[in-house]
């Protein structure tokens, strides 16, 4: 962990490059200490269907939430949803000069426990974990 979800309205396709915004999250992750390279994962869903503020289709939104396994400092998570905001928000201060657009970022613990997990990505990675 950790894994990055990005939700965003439908009508932001035209407007952002999601794909270069997954890229870039992901570069900004594997930079911050806390986060082992090889369970970094960010992936993108689309949102077809949503209502935001007065109604108006105008209005898009990208939601960023982020899990991670227990453990890990209040500090740590507060310099690292500090960072990846930064990240999102630069990613998209063109969009923002020109449409409506609500950006919204969550970190939130897993207990490990319940959460089991299984890979061979760490024996396949060029660089060490």
């Amino acid at each position: 962990m950790p894994h990055f979800h990005i939700e965003y309205s439908a009508n932001l396709e035209e407007v952002v490059d999601v794909g270069a915004l997954c890229e870039a999250i992901r570069a900004e992750a594997v930079q911050i200490d806390a986060f082992p390279l090889a369970g970094v994962r960010v992936r993108a869903t689309r949102v077809d269907h949503y209502a935001i503020a007065d109604g108006n289709a105008k209005h898009g939104f990208i939601d960023l939430s982020i899990r991670l396994r227990e453990g890990r400092s209040q500090d740590v998570k507060s310099d690292s949803i500090t960072r990846i905001f930064a990240t999102l928000k630069s990613f998209m201060s063109e969009a923002l000069g020109t449409h409506s657009i609500a950006l919204s970022a969550e970190i939130r613990d897993i207990d490990a426990s319940l959460s089991p997990k299984f890979g061979t990505i760490r024996d396949h990675l060029e660089t060490p974990s």
